[in-house]
């Protein structure tokens, strides 16, 4: 080979390894530019806004630019959800005001995010369309079910307060919604503490009389809860979760018949029942406030002092710091 040869073979050799290097780097900046992909796990019910968000799809747009995907898994009701998020299989999720009680009490690292305004018409006590209880006093010596450390378990701690019971003058009964119904239906109990979509069905399907709802007597707020690492480690997801939670609130209160109809697609529940439902719904998320969690603390005192929960907790240890969930 002449050395002409040689130099030609040289530069090529050499522009194929700066080619290379070039299309190397490129690579290099193209991943260092794309988001790792991630993956939001919440956990939701058959009620309130996050079943429309879910319905919607307005969140997974929202998260797409930032190669986040979203995952629902749905649970029968709040101390479920929040075991899911306590044991990692979800991230953020709704409950009502009981559950994070019980779970906090339960060493559960969780914290609050968001509320949504009080919603006291969404859960009652419902008897029988025949039955002879006519006031929560009459509940003596009664058999009552519920889910235990759901939201309306305070709702029954308030309404025996209320006629002047205790808790020990009535038989509780402990058992997740669809248990619950079928105790119920068959007259095994006498009253069921439960919350919407439920209660609407029990009004609508088995003709089930309202001995008294929550108002007077509780605030019943919808809660956003995450789990605290992740809260803490993705607080700009979280946020963006609130953001699109909120458009969806204030979608919700213009638009009653199509709030139904998500509804009832999405839980399969008929739409005359979801509707009753939603007219009950409260919409207008917000941050964690001073006076929410007053009255929250007053739930867990009342649940530490009839020695439902194992010790007293305060309620503030399970919140961030105002500035992490900010607009940043």
């Amino acid at each position: 080979m002449s050395i002409e040869q040689k130099r030609a073979s040289r530069r090529h050799t050499l522009g194929l390894l700066f080619a290379a290097g070039v299309m190397a780097a490129g690579a290099g900046q193209s991943q260092a530019q794309t988001p790792a992909k991630q993956e939001i796990r919440i956990g939701y019910q058959k009620y309130g806004t996050l079943t429309l968000l879910k319905g919607r799809g307005t969140l997974e747009q929202r998260l797409a630019s930032r190669n986040v995907t979203v995952k629902w898994t749905e649970f029968p009701a709040g101390p479920q959800l929040l075991e899911g998020l306590n044991v990692g299989s979800v991230d953020f999720g709704t409950v009502g005001e009981a559950p994070p009680i019980f779970a906090q009490a339960a060493g559960a690292n969780l914290v609050y995010v968001g509320n949504e305004p009080p919603s006291p018409g969404s859960e009652a006590i419902v008897v029988h369309k025949d039955s002879k209880l006519r006031s929560l006093a009459d509940l003596k010596g009664k058999k009552v079910v519920l889910n235990k450390g759901s939201n309306v378990h305070y709702l029954l701690v308030k309404a025996l307060e209320k006629a002047g019971l205790g808790y020990k003058d009535i038989e509780v009964v402990y058992l997740p919604p669809a248990d619950a119904r079928a105790a119920f239906e068959r007259g095994s109990v006498d009253a069921w503490a439960i919350w919407d979509p439920f209660l609407a069905a029990a009004e609508k399907q088995l003709n089930a009389r309202v001995l008294a709802d929550g108002k007077g007597l509780v605030a019943n707020h919808q809660f956003y809860l995450a789990a605290r690492p992740y809260a803490e480690k993705n607080s700009d997801i979280v946020r963006i979760v609130l953001e699109e939670i909120a458009k969806v609130d204030e979608w919700g209160a213009k638009n009653p018949k199509d709030v139904a109809q998500i509804l009832s697609a999405q839980t399969g529940l008929d739409i005359d029942i979801v509707a009753l439902a939603a007219s009950r719904y409260s919409y207008g998320v917000k941050p964690i406030s001073a006076d929410v969690l007053d009255q929250q603390q007053k739930v867990a005192d009342a649940f530490s002092n009839l020695k439902l929960i194992p010790k007293p907790i305060a309620v503030k240890d399970a919140t961030l710091p105002a500035k992490q969930l900010a607009a940043q």
